[in-house]
Parts: structure tokens; C-alpha cells; sequence
């Protein structure tokens, strides 16, 4: 059971072409993206004539050992860092996975969804094929397996016009660094380089902490070869980018580190700017602004700001205590979401509070916030969501609760303020979000409006979209 009520990390890919330490920039690079998988992890490398590779499931740091990255050779190397948004948390479901066809070892590593990926599967199954995993990624390896066309290239670009939905990826050969970025733009990829060599990274964060420097975010509907640095990067196109595409917003609210550039400006500056235009909108008089940390730090530095309210960390996370998968009793449950987060007295005693969050889902952890909140001496909580309510779910490959336990799908403001037991409860508004980004209509607001930009045609009808925009 996990102790958060937050959208879940879809996952993380990193890829390095053309360095002779590939496998350690690959570790540190998944280290970077930690945040975005914490189930698996998993590394392959090439040295020119064969893979080496290793998975495990818990954390880049526990996975690999200082023994494990020495046996992992090779020039090229791609790792991922797994959150199962589709398919069962196994060992054997670790990316990246390595497959053999007829002309070699193929290794790939997704972050995504792809919403035709059970129609795709039913049709290769009842053709012959065998599936040794619950991953969707796996349908990318039977599309090029069944491609009739001769190279690789081709094979691919056959796959990928067969499926639908959100992905990033990163792919090799014995001799080659591929990725691609789906139409609509979902999910982020960037371009680095490192001296002679060439990063594909989920995010510019992973490209920092190995000093390479961006040179630019994959394109939406473009696929890339690196085969060696005389040749540079070898781009081509698999499908025309939509005309309007539909990044994912909670990459800004949510899933990416603040120190990332993402879709073409700054983290950062995108969740501050929330925080100020949550001040504009829903205005309060209190004494202190406290974050949920730390996702929610930087819009609460922004509420601060533009309201002028002092600033203050009201809330001590305890950063060590990892996951649990425990089911004990409901007294226990409560003291658990105490050991992750403590009320800091002297900050909050006597003390009208704002309390700035990045979402609710099911409402029952803002509940838990706000008691300890109280705990510590706040005579008012006022709670203050950077980002408007969750009513839909996500299909595209971020894990959210369904629509049926997405407490804003089936109440209203004044309802969830009651159930939570706030003082006063306020939403960024749809338009206060939009206002906030570059190129607004390129973004996927599924979550907030049910406007899916593709129809999930795999998912039960329970959970089908009720609007196709």
C-alpha cells in the first residue's frame, strides 16, 4: 500500500551512443530520473558484439552494485527506470527488455501507454505469437519481428505506425542508439551530447548531472539513429506531428524535477507562476504559507510571493522511508503518514495557514495533512491545490486512481472542503493553468476536462472517456 495519494511516475529512459564509460553515465543518469520509476530498474549495454544487461526491482542505487556495473560492457548502453502504469510489478516485466528476432538482439525501454496495445496482442496471439511478459512495450518487439521489411529502419517505422497512444522511447541494436517520440508529444525525450557522444534522456535533469549539454527535445512523430559520431544524428520522420499535440500538464504540476526544462520552458518557473496565479485567484488572509513537500515548494513559494504572505516550512519529510506495501490496521496507517510528514511547531502554532498542495485525488491524504497540520497549533488550514480537480482518469501513462475514486469526479468544492476539513478550499482554475504555459493548446488537460485527444479503446467500460474531444 503506498502512503501518498499522488498521480504515480510513469517511468524513465536514458540512453548513451559513443562513450567508453556508457554503462556508469547510464547509472547516473537513472539515478537523475529516479523520481519518475521506483519499482525496477535496469541497464543494457553493447560493446559492438554483444549485450550485456542486468534488472532488479527496488531503487537504481540498490539494483546496481559496484560488482553488477563492472560486468556491463559496451560503448552504448540504454537503462530504465520502471512505475507500472501497464502490466504487473515483476521482475520479469523490468525494462529495458531484450528480445532476439531474426537479425539480432533488440533492446527497448518505453515510458508510456499504448491505448490499442490489448487489440494489437489478441491479433499476434491468435497468429502464434508469445508473449513472456504483461507489458504493452512487448507488442513494439512482435511489430518489427513481424515487419516483412529488410532493415531495421523500416521495421520500426512499420511498428510504429501500427500503434497508438503516448510513448518515448529508447531502443539499440549491437551497433546502434535509437529513439522516438510519439505524434501527440505525450511524453518528453531530449537530445544531449557529451563530448563525441549523444544522451537521449527523459528529462534535462538526467543530461546535468553528467554535465552533457541539451541540444534539443526530440520532435513529436520523429524517430532518430545514432550509429556513429561521423555520421551525427540520422532523423526521419514515422508520422507527421498533429497540429495540435497533447503534452502531458502534470508533467509540470507533478512528474518532472524542477531543475528540467520540459516542453520547451522551465519546470520551475512554470509551477512558480501556479502558485502565483492560485494567490490571484483564490486569495485568503493568513499568516504563513507552508508547502506539502516537496513537489508542492515551489508553487507555495509562488502563493507567497504574489500574496505576500511569509513563507515557511511547516512540514518535516523524512526522506527515508522509502515504499510500503504493508496492510495494517487503520490506527497504523494513520501513524505511518505521521512517520513521512511532522508538523514543525513553532512554525505553525498560533498561526493562520495556508497550505499549498499540486492535487488531490482521493482526498483522504489532504484529510491526513491538514489533522497534522492542526496538530501542530494551526488555528486555520486553508488549502490551496496548484492545479484545478481531478475528474478523469489518465490513460496514457501516467497512473492515476479511476474516475470512481477521484473524490472531484462525484463532488463538489464545498463537499471535498467538508470532507477534508479545511477552512477554505481553492483550485487553480482550467484557464489560471493555461495562462501559465507556452503554446496552451498544445497540452493534454484530460485529467481536469475528460477530453481525451485519442479514445482508449482497450480500457473496460467502466472506465471508457465520456468525452472524445
Amino acid at each position: 500500500m503506498q502512503y501518498d495519494d499522488k498521480p504515480k511516475d510513469e517511468c524513465g529512459v536514458f540512453g548513451v551512443f559513443g562513450h567508453p564509460r556508457a554503462v556508469e553515465l547510464t547509472y547516473l543518469g537513472l539515478r537523475a530520473l529516479q523520481h519518475r520509476g521506483q519499482e525496477s530498474s535496469g541497464i543494457i549495454a553493447s560493446d559492438g558484439e554483444k549485450f550485456t544487461y542486468h534488472h532488479g526491482m527496488g531503487l537504481v542505487h540498490s539494483v546496481f552494485t559496484t560488482e553488477v556495473l563492472a560486468k556491463l560492457q559496451g560503448h552504448i548502453a540504454i537503462g530504465h527506470n520502471r512505475y507500472s502504469t501497464a502490466g504487473e510489478s515483476t521482475l520479469e516485466n523490468a525494462q529495458p527488455l531484450v528480445r532476439n528476432y531474426k537479425q539480432g538482439p533488440l533492446a527497448l525501454g518505453h515510458n508510456g501507454n499504448l491505448v490499442n496495445a490489448v487489440q494489437i496482442r489478441n491479433h499476434l496471439e491468435n497468429a502464434g505469437s508469445i508473449f513472456s511478459t504483461t507489458l504493452d512495450t512487448e507488442v513494439i518487439f512482435h511489430l518489427i519481428a513481424h515487419s516483412r521489411k529488410r532493415i531495421l529502419e523500416d521495421r520500426i517505422i512499420d511498428a510504429l505506425r501500427s500503434i497508438e497512444g503516448a510513448y518515448s522511447f529508447v531502443c539499440m541494436d549491437k551497433n546502434t542508439l535509437i529513439g522516438a517520440r510519439d505524434a501527440h508529444g505525450f511524453r518528453p525525450l531530449w537530445l544531449g551530447k557529451l563530448d563525441d557522444a549523444y544522451v537521449l534522456a527523459s528529462e534535462t535533469c538526467a543530461l546535468d548531472v553528467i554535465e552533457a549539454e541539451p541540444i534539443r527535445e526530440i520532435e513529436p512523430g520523429e524517430l532518430i539513429f545514432l550509429r556513429s559520431p561521423h555520421r551525427g544524428i540520422e532523423s526521419l520522420r514515422f508520422r507527421q506531428r498533429q497540429s495540435r499535440l497533447s503534452q502531458c500538464i502534470f508533467e509540470y504540476i507533478y512528474l518532472a524535477r524542477q531543475d528540467s526544462m520540459m516542453f520547451g520552458q522551465s519546470v520551475n518557473g512554470t509551477r512558480r507562476e501556479f502558485g502565483r496565479q492560485l494567490a490571484r485567484e483564490h486569495p485568503v488572509k493568513a499568516d504563513v504559507v507552508i508547502p506539502v513537500p516537496d513537489s508542492a515548494t515551489i508553487a507555495a513559494l509562488g502563493y507567497a510571493e504574489e500574496s505576500g504572505i511569509p513563507f515557511d516550512l511547516g512540514l518535516s519529510r523524512n526522506s527515508f522511508v522509502g515504499r510500503s506495501f504493508m496492510n495494517p490496521a487503520q490506527a497504523i496507517r494513520e501513524l505511518m503518514v505521521k512517520i513521512k510528514l511532522n508538523p514543525v511547531r513553532d512554525v505553525l502554532r498560533g498561526k493562520r495557514v495556508v497550505l499549498v498542495d499540486d492535487s488531490i485525488m482521493r482526498g483522504t491524504n489532504s484529510r491526513k495533512l491538514i489533522k497534522i497540520v492542526r496538530q501542530g497549533g494551526a488555528t486555520a488550514v486553508h488549502l490551496r491545490i496548484a492545479s484545478p480537480p481531478n475528474k478523469f482518469s489518465c490513460f496514457y501513462g501516467v497512473d492515476t486512481p479511476t474516475r470512481g475514486e477521484l473524490i472531484a469526479s462525484s463532488h463538489t468544492i464545498e463537499e471535498i472542503r467538508k470532507y477534508i476539513r479545511a477552512d477554505s478550499l481553492g483550485y487553480l482554475s482550467i484557464d489560471g493553468m493555461l495562462n501559465s504555459v507556452k503554446a496552451s493548446e498544445d497540452f493534454c488537460t484530460t485529467c481536469f476536462d475528460g477530453k481525451y485527444p485519442i479514445p482508449f479503446v482497450d480500457q473496460p467500460s467502466e472506465q471508457l472517456p465520456l468525452i472524445v474531444d
